[in-house]
């Protein structure tokens, strides 16, 4: 993006790199020496004589803070002399009208001079300190990154080591848990990873929902479910705050757990639908099945997998809702702008 800021301001940047520094600096000198020259003019048709200098200080520091060295010289030179020369009595002349001008001039033109090697001075030290700025926000950027792709491989190791304590495991249910809680930690790997990928693409911390939610959607159906189910998703690439989403596919990651168990459990056929539309302010969460529906209700336990859906619910600063019918299980995961969210 560009940089608006004030202090970027250079006179150097204003014309194609083929044309010298140098040339751009005392180009930018005398423009400003000229805008002083006709500024003073019109003083002069009101208040002839007021000030000869007064306006020399002002050109040759905005000259210097945004044209360099070079350009607060050639400013200051430029319209010292015609200051002297034009407004200064004598007009029209170098020569004094009384004695006491001379140091009078003398002493305007030193002055003139510390103004520019000051305004030099502070220059400088605004460019040397923005650059280390930018170059210790560099670094921070690349030690976040670096964190998170160490994270998304501790994760993704983590999920490994209970995949591989799940397949050692003679106890269904011993087994069961260790997959779910690999499924957990799953969604938190690929959080990080797509955090990884969009940070330099997106507002920072914001997380592709789309891609995000596809990958984790893809792993469940790979791990949990059976060929018989038929899994449709509509996913809007909604940029959401890490947190958040992450909370998002967690609570997902619970909802389609619970229907491979329960609405599809023994190898029953249907189809399941995910569908997350909305913008970032305001969005909204379905998955739909046609399983088991009330007949599931009493297989299930309802005790850590809905916990844990409200807690994310929370989490994601979001309303759920779950519905169960004959015709299947409906949950919903509602998030609306904060005028409207209930106290």
């Amino acid at each position: 993006m560009p940089n608006h800021k004030l202090t970027a301001v250079d006179a150097a940047n204003f014309l194609p790199r083929a044309f010298p520094p140098l040339f751009a600096q005392v180009l930018f000198g005398l423009a400003l020496a000229v805008a002083m020259i006709l500024l003073r003019s019109a003083i002069d048709l009101v208040a002839p004589n007021a000030g000869p200098f007064a306006l020399v200080y002002p050109m040759v520091l905005i000259a210097t803070l945004f044209g360099r060295l070079y350009a607060g010289i050639v400013c200051l030179i430029v319209s010292f002399l015609w200051a002297w020369y034009v407004v200064l009595p004598f007009q029209w002349s170098f020569d004094f009208e009384v004695a006491s001008d001379q140091s009078r001039v003398l002493i305007n033109f030193l002055s003139s001079c510390v103004v520019v090697v000051l305004a030099e001075i502070f220059r400088r030290a605004v460019r040397i300190r923005e650059a280390e700025l930018h170059e210790s926000l560099e670094r921070r950027r690349w030690l976040m990154a670096e964190l998170q792709h160490r994270t998304k491989n501790n994760f993704a190791l983590v999920a490994s080591m209970i995949e591989l304590q799940k397949r050692r495991q003679d106890n269904p249910a011993a087994a069961a848990a260790l997959e779910d809680a690999a499924n957990r930690v799953f969604s938190f790997s690929r959080a990080y990873a797509q955090l990884a990928v969009d940070g330099a693409d997106r507002k920072e911390g914001a997380i592709d929902m789309a891609s995000y939610l596809e990958d984790v959607v893809d792993h469940l159906v790979h791990a949990s479910f059976d060929d018989n189910v038929t899994v449709n998703r509509r996913i809007a690439a909604i940029p959401l705050p890490r947190d958040q989403a992450v909370a998002i596919g967690l609570f997902l990651n619970e909802a389609l757990t619970n229907a491979a168990k329960y609405a599809f459990g023994n190898g029953r056929t249907g189809e399941l639908t995910i569908t997350l539309d909305g913008t970032a302010s305001d969005w909204r969460l379905d998955v739909r099945d046609n399983g088991a529906g009330v007949a599931a209700v009493s297989d299930s336990d309802g005790g850590l997998g809905r916990s844990l859906m409200r807690t994310f619910a929370q989490q994601a600063g979001a309303e759920q809702d779950i519905e169960v019918n004959e015709q299947g299980c409906r949950v919903t995961l509602t998030r609306l702008p904060l005028n409207t969210q209930r106290a």
